[in-house]
């Protein structure tokens, strides 16, 4: 019999430690290895070699940089007075009636810039001194000065200081502006040649490629932040030819007017708005497109202002309601709800109701396509409309006119419906009826109890515990009346397709 030769505890505990490491090493292998036929074989680490790699923006930025520029916006401040706009008692209500010789006048006198013995030598001589009022950011487009901007940006402002990336301070003169797509074009002279960049062809930018922005944010300058395109064609709200490339690039207050690059160092957009609960990035941005912004800007650096075509038709989105009701295939198109008087459109016989299909045999799809669509055409222009009318096409053709100077929104473009007034407490927004007689509802609180109670927009408020509706100051009597006699509600007289019904609402709830 053999007797087992004896292991001392610091052996035995090496060998299990061995042992331990071995299964280990035989899972690891096992798990991660291709076998073939009985021996595992080992799989390379995958890696990317370095002609694959991504080395980042620094070269698109280094050769970028000097064409961006900060833009600086200051406004003429005329000479204060002690009463009217900007002045004295405008600036500081309530202390109109301080005596002669007291204390506080010496310093309003100085506040005001007042010459004389108590007057501020910070003051002195500068009646008409300009005040920063805002900032942003900016980028050259051609070696002799020429620089594009957000029209937010320059607006209202008479002095324009251009800041390059090395500190160099330049006083640019405002060429001209489009408030419609926000964009603005300013020129130094100084004799030099500038670093600029060129517009991409936005056609091939596609969602999810890189972009680089680079701008002045917070009014710090040089700053540079990467993302990629999240979404093309969007519609934000804020004007008739919403068409912005929306990106991830952080993007914050002072980037407005800076440029949005692509890997080959071209603008593919100019940044001008962010959506922001809180008033900071939170990683979605708006740009307008190249193609856009260089229609424009050609535009404002030979004419200073940009002429568009003119329609002269007020229209609104066809739902699919709508379109089933009129016999269309699908809901397309812009429906005319009303064609200006001495308007291009209704000389050539367009009418409300009418539904405008395509423009040149190119289909309109939205409201807003159609305003993209005249707005790019020249006043005088003909075009021939594709309508829909009393279930089948038709043809018609329109010399555009130019639009008026005063109009704030084209009359090719969508018009917005009146927003009209709130009626406090009951979740209503409301404008007067054509007719005069009563108010038409235009929006409806979802969290209100008009809303609960059945209350829709286009529904017309005709009375209100039986007193005649004509304007929102006529419903703030009869509640008005009907608290001060303790009811607790208020009896609403509602129309809507030629029915009447009563909604009774709890006073002051929204």
């Amino acid at each position: 019999m053999d007797t087992p030769t004896p292991v001392s505890r610091k052996t035995r505990r090496s060998r299990l430690l061995a042992a331990v490491a071995s299964l280990a090493i035989a899972g690891a292998i096992g798990f991660g290895a291709a076998t073939t036929g009985t021996s595992p074989v080992l799989a390379e680490a995958v890696r990317v070699e370095s002609d694959q790699q991504i080395t980042g923006f620094a070269d698109v930025v280094e050769r970028v940089s000097p064409a961006v520029v900060s833009v600086r916006v200051s406004a003429r401040m005329a000479p204060a007075s002690d009463s009217g706009p900007g002045g004295f008692f405008f600036d500081f209500p309530g202390f109109e009636d301080l005596p002669k010789d007291h204390p506080l006048n010496r310093f309003f006198r100085e506040f005001r810039g007042e010459r004389g013995p108590d007057a501020n030598p910070r003051f002195r001589d500068r009646p008409n001194r300009a005040r920063p009022s805002s900032q942003g950011s900016g980028f050259f487009i051609s070696e002799d000065g020429y620089l594009v901007t957000n029209n937010h940006v320059v607006e209202g402002g008479s002095d324009f200081t251009v800041v390059m990336d090395d500190g160099t301070e330049l006083s640019a003169k405002l060429v001209g502006t489009d408030p419609r797509t926000d964009l603005a074009v300013l020129k130094v002279e100084e004799a030099r040649e500038f670093t600029y960049v060129a517009f991409a062809d936005d056609t091939k930018v596609r969602v999810g490629d890189w972009v680089v922005a680079v701008g002045n944010p917070f009014g710090l300058g040089g700053t540079v932040t990467a993302g990629i395109v999240s979404a093309r064609g969007r519609d934000i709200g804020a004007g008739p030819y919403d068409d912005f490339i929306q990106i991830d690039a952080a993007v914050n207050r002072g980037n407005s007017g800076g440029p949005a690059f692509n890997l080959s160092g071209e603008v593919v957009g100019i940044n001008t708005a962010i959506f922001s609960p809180s008033g900071g990035n939170v990683g979605i941005a708006f740009a307008i497109p190249a193609s856009v912004a260089q229609d424009v800007v050609t535009g404002l650096i030979e004419d200073g202002t940009i002429d568009r075509g003119w329609l002269g038709v007020q229209i609104q989105d066809v739902s699919a309601d709508i379109a089933e009701s009129l016999g269309l295939d699908e809901a397309k198109g812009a429906l005319v709800s009303e064609a200006q008087p001495d308007s291009p459109a209704l000389k050539s016989g367009v009418k409300s109701g009418d539904v405008i299909v395509a423009v040149d045999g190119r289909d309109v799809k939205s409201p807003r396509e159609l305003a993209r669509m005249i707005g790019n055409l020249d006043p005088g222009q003909d075009v021939e409309l594709t309508l829909w009318r009393d279930g089948k096409a038709e043809t018609v053709s329109v010399k555009l006119g130019e639009m008026p100077a005063a109009q704030q929104v084209a009359a090719a473009e969508p018009q917005e419906p009146d927003a009209g007034d709130t009626l406090e407490g009951f979740g209503l927004t409301v404008t007067p009826a054509e007719d005069g007689n009563g108010l038409v509802v235009t929006d409806v609180s979802p969290d209100g109890e008009a809303a609960a109670r059945g209350i829709q927009a286009g529904d017309v408020i005709v009375s209100v515990n039986s007193r005649q509706i004509k304007a929102v100051a006529d419903v703030d009597e009869a509640v008005k009346a009907a608290t001060g006699a303790g009811r607790k509600a208020v009896l609403f007289q509602v129309q809507r397709d030629a029915a009447n019904r009563f909604v009774a609402l709890p006073v002051g709830q929204g």
